[in-house]
């Protein structure tokens, strides 16, 4: 039985009164992905903004 498939069983045994609370944990989470995506997106920003920058690369990306 995969992961999910025990999480599921879990909560179907879970009192009603607590999926709220596990709603809430899983809404966290999904937030922390993504401002953990955001920053790894902004990191390579500004890493890799110093080639994107360069004349040359101007030059190669003008006819697109």
């Amino acid at each position: 039985m995969g992961k999910k498939e025990l999480l599921v069983r879990e909560l179907e045994q879970m009192p009603e009164t607590y999926i709220d609370e596990v709603l809430d944990f899983v809404h966290f989470l999904k937030a922390k992905i993504t401002r953990e995506g955001i920053a790894i997106a902004s990191a390579s920003e500004s890493s890799l903004g110093k080639d994107w920058l360069r004349p040359e690369e101007e030059e190669a990306w003008r006819s697109l």
